[in-house]
């Protein structure tokens, strides 16, 4: 039986612990391989694997996808991505990379998908398996080469050159590679086809996605979920933000701006409602959003402890919104903001990432909810770009910002969300609570925005 010296359960890891998707910073993993996939090369000179595994050192274990590629020479240029090197008994010394920087590993994950591949398992039997799945909307393209795309934290994504075979117009295509693994159908992949398959511009095309299969954590029974998302890229696009945030240094209005992308997002909320299904807001529905709002609120004191100071206000304010009028629950984009939105010409805007808010569990985020979340989401955004840009009137273009928005909203939905102040005002401090947290963990320099938005919310 052939072996590696040293075993690649010695190097992994740490180079995992480097990572930025790698949720337990500060830690080395302490990792159990329970599955596996072999994919093809098909000029058959480079190993490419998926290898599942398990961190089981933290509070939860959490599942991690870890697609590498094996060669017997160095990649050139590609020092950043490489894994390990390492002497395998029969094969020699082997370079191991990062599947997704290497050219051939990744063009193997977009083939996956593309022509609809059975991946087996690369083990035992039971020890993973996965399907790609084609939707049909973009034609069969020739992929000319590949780069990662810089700057991504939960995720990785690689961008493909790529062309029409028939045309010869190019088409460029991102696979999202999901790196933490969750059981259930991945909400990116479900509500972006949705969209798609109804006829919507206002998310890209999906190019298909890849299920995989792995073992519970007991050994008991199969689990399965999402772990890729391919679809067309738009690049040269600017999101929302890096308009907005060039709006701010040039003294100029975002209303115009603003206002269709309300009535863009009230139309994605149109289009979601009448094909993925909505739900009454019952007194349960009630119940576990407040005890949500709760948790949200008593996490953002244990890291800003003066915040525990308003409690009596905090809890006015959340339990009004509990008891306002509801709409009926649907699905939404869940993590709503400026950066999650393209400025595609001649298209408009066009909306990113359905994963929802990376903290929340997965069988959350997949529930119905309330639409006024997305809507109190990007109402905080607007906050977030005037605090992040010095302007003598930021508060005032987020004011003028947020009201064209909110009409945009209202012009399109026919149900405007200021006719409910209370629930409004419950869900933004809500997000303002849920960035209070994220900043004290990740860019404490930026924490002043939220609370600044805590402050305004609860004066309010």
């Amino acid at each position: 039986m052939a072996t590696l010296d040293p075993p690649f359960s010695q190097l992994l890891p740490a180079w995992m612990a480097r990572q930025r998707w790698y949720t337990g910073k500060g830690t080395e993993p302490s990792l159990e391989r329970v599955g596996g996939l072999r994919l093809q090369d098909p000029a058959g000179e480079v190993g490419v694997e998926v290898h599942l595994v398990r961190d089981v050192g933290g509070a939860a274990p959490v599942l991690y996808q870890v697609p590498l590629t094996y060669r017997g020479a160095p990649l050139a240029g590609h020092d950043d991505a490489l894994v390990a090197t390492t002497e395998h008994s029969d094969l020699g010394t082997r370079w191991v990379y990062d599947a997704c920087h290497d050219p051939v590993g990744a063009a193997a994950l977009l083939r996956t998908v593309t022509e609809e591949l059975e991946l087996a398992p690369d083990g035992p039997p039971g020890t993973g398996r996965a399907r790609g799945h084609r939707t049909g909307l973009l034609p069969a393209l020739t992929v000319r080469g590949s780069r990662v795309l810089r700057g991504e934290q939960s995720n990785t994504s690689i961008i493909f050159d790529t062309v029409d075979p028939d045309d010869g117009d190019e088409r460029p295509v991102i696979l999202k590679l999901f790196r933490v693994l969750h059981a259930g159908r991945n909400p990116d992949v479900e509500v972006q086809q949705a969209l798609a398959h109804a006829g919507s511009t206002r998310v890209p095309r999906p190019v298909g996605d890849l299920l995989g299969q792995w073992p519970s954590p007991d050994g008991a029974h199969q689990l399965s979920g999402h772990l890729a998302l391919a679809q067309e890229f738009l690049p040269g696009a600017p999101d929302a933000w890096r308009v907005a945030l060039d709006a701010l240094e040039r003294g100029e209005d975002l209303a115009p701006r603003a206002r269709a992308l309300g009535e863009a997002t009230a139309e994605v909320h149109a289009t979601l409602a009448a094909v993925l299904p909505t739900a009454e807001p019952d007194e349960a529905a009630r119940a576990e959003t407040l005890r949500g709002w709760r948790a949200r609120y008593a996490t953002a004191c244990e890291h800003v402890p003066d915040l525990a100071a308003r409690a009596e206000q905090v809890e006015a304010l959340l339990q009004a919104g509990a008891s306002a009028w509801w709409p009926r629950l649907q699905r939404i984009h869940g993590d709503y903001h400026l950066g999650q939105v393209l400025d595609v010409p001649g298209r408009g805007w066009v909306l990113l990432d359905f994963e929802g808010e990376p903290l929340r569990p997965l069988a959350e985020r997949t529930l119905p909810d309330l639409p006024q979340r997305d809507v109190a989401g990007m109402l905080r955004s607007f906050d977030y770009a005037a605090g992040s840009v010095p302007a003598a009137d930021g508060q005032q273009w987020a004011h003028r910002a947020r009201e064209a928005f909110l009409d945009g909203y209202a012009h399109i939905s026919r149900s405007d969300p200021r006719d409910e102040p209370a629930l409004l005002h419950a869900l933004e401090l809500d997000k303002a609570l849920y960035e209070v947290t994220y900043e004290a963990r990740n860019r404490p320099d930026w924490l002043h925005i939220p609370l600044a938005g805590v402050e305004r919310i609860l004066g309010a």
